[in-house]
């Protein structure tokens, strides 16, 4: 499993309307080869501050399947106009203690 974690600055003022858009986009993201969960946290202390949290059962889930899908453009038009600016993506695996 690959946990896909990436801090989202939304413009301000667009909060709102960006949680809207992203239940709507949600649907894409899930329907998705690979996919398992995701999860939204909007910052308590920063204001249009959220973390992005996705399971992959693979990294090519993501960077090749979603990525290069025409799935991705549609995500890309929903909500990326939102980001200022414009997010770094990371992944992260388990450290088995």
């Amino acid at each position: 499993m690959i946990l896909e974690a990436v801090m989202l600055q939304v413009k301000q003022g667009k909060e709102k309307e960006y949680e809207e858009a992203f239940l709507e986009a949600s649907k894409i993201i899930s329907s998705m080869k690979g996919y398992i969960s995701h999860e939204l946290q909007r910052c308590i202390e920063v204001k249009g501050k959220y973390l992005l949290l996705v399971k992959w059962e693979t990294l090519e889930d993501h960077t090749v399947g979603f990525r290069q899908s025409k799935e991705y453009r549609e995500w890309k038009k929903q909500l990326h106009h939102f980001y200022d600016p414009f997010p770094t993506v990371e992944h992260f695996e388990n450290v088995q203690l």
